[in-house]
Order: structure tokens, then C-alpha cells, then sequence
């Protein structure tokens, strides 16, 4: 029987990653687990910006206090979503950010922390994103050296 002792939940701040995370918590409660919860913000979302702001003359200390500044609202984000699970507090919780494409993120994140179950929505928002999130859980299934437990 599978005993996990270190979980892995992406996030996209979606109802259905809440799901996910929600189930995620509990069972490192039972199991007195440590989740790591990750977001990846998609690298290709930072071209077209970063295109905009070279023809706008954006410096790249400039470029560098938005990127942080998205991070830091991202890692507010997850602290947030952490607060709506009081069973939060009585796990270990560690949140990261990743930039990069999704489901290699997840997958490398995966790697470095030595995850042993990584737990993960079937989807995420609505509108395109909503195909773009079925098709990380999928890669992720496809790639993944460890079990993963799929949340709809």
C-alpha cells in the first residue's frame, strides 16, 4: 500500500486544484506527509511582454521588478489558498513558484524533491486554459517516475 511521504499539488488557483489540494492535506495528515504545493507560471506568457517592453524601452532592471513583483503576488496567491484549509496548519506545507512549461515544471519539481505521489486536478480554469490544464495532468501522468493521483 502506497504510504506517501512527500506530495506534490500544482496549482492554477482553480476551484478544481482546491479539490486536489484539499485531498492532498488530507492525506498528509493521515500519513504525516509534507506537501509541496507549486504553482508554474507558463513561460510563454512572458514573451509577448517581454517583446513589449524591449519596443517600450523597459530597462531590464525594470523587467526584472515586474517579474518579481508577479512572483510575490503568486506567492501571495498560494499563501491564500493555503488559508482556505485549516487542516493547512497542522501539515508541513512548502509553496514554490516555477516559471517554464507546466507539466515539465511539475515533473521536474517532482525530481528534485524526491515526491512519492503527486496529486493533481483533471482540470483547471475555464475558457482555453481549462484544455491546456487537461493536457499538463495528462503529460504529467505520461511522464511522471512516481504515482499520481488525478482529482476531477
Amino acid at each position: 500500500m502506497l504510504k506517501p511521504t512527500r506530495i506534490l499539488v500544482p496549482t492554477d488557483f482553480s476551484e478544481h486544484s482546491d479539490k486536489a489540494l484539499e485531498q492532498a492535506l488530507d492525506m498528509a495528515k493521515q500519513y504525516h506527509a509534507k506537501v509541496f504545493l507549486l504553482h508554474v507560471i507558463h513561460e510563454e506568457l512572458y514573451r509577448p511582454v517581454a517583446v513589449t517592453a524591449h519596443d517600450f524601452g523597459l530597462s531590464k532592471k525594470m523587467w526584472r521588478e515586474v517579474k518579481d513583483r508577479q512572483r510575490a503576488e503568486t506567492d501571495n496567491k498560494l499563501q491564500n489558498q493555503l488559508e482556505k484549509f485549516p487542516q493547512a496548519t497542522k501539515v508541513d506545507v512548502a509553496a514554490n513558484v516555477r516559471l517554464g512549461v507546466p507539466y515539465q515544471a511539475i515533473l521536474k519539481e517532482a525530481q528534485e524533491k524526491k515526491i512519492d505521489l503527486i496529486v493533481i486536478a483533471s482540470l483547471g480554469r475555464t475558457g482555453i486554459a481549462k484544455y491546456l490544464i487537461g493536457s499538463v495532468a495528462r503529460n504529467v501522468v505520461n511522464g511522471s517516475k512516481c504515482p499520481v493521483l488525478v482529482i476531477k
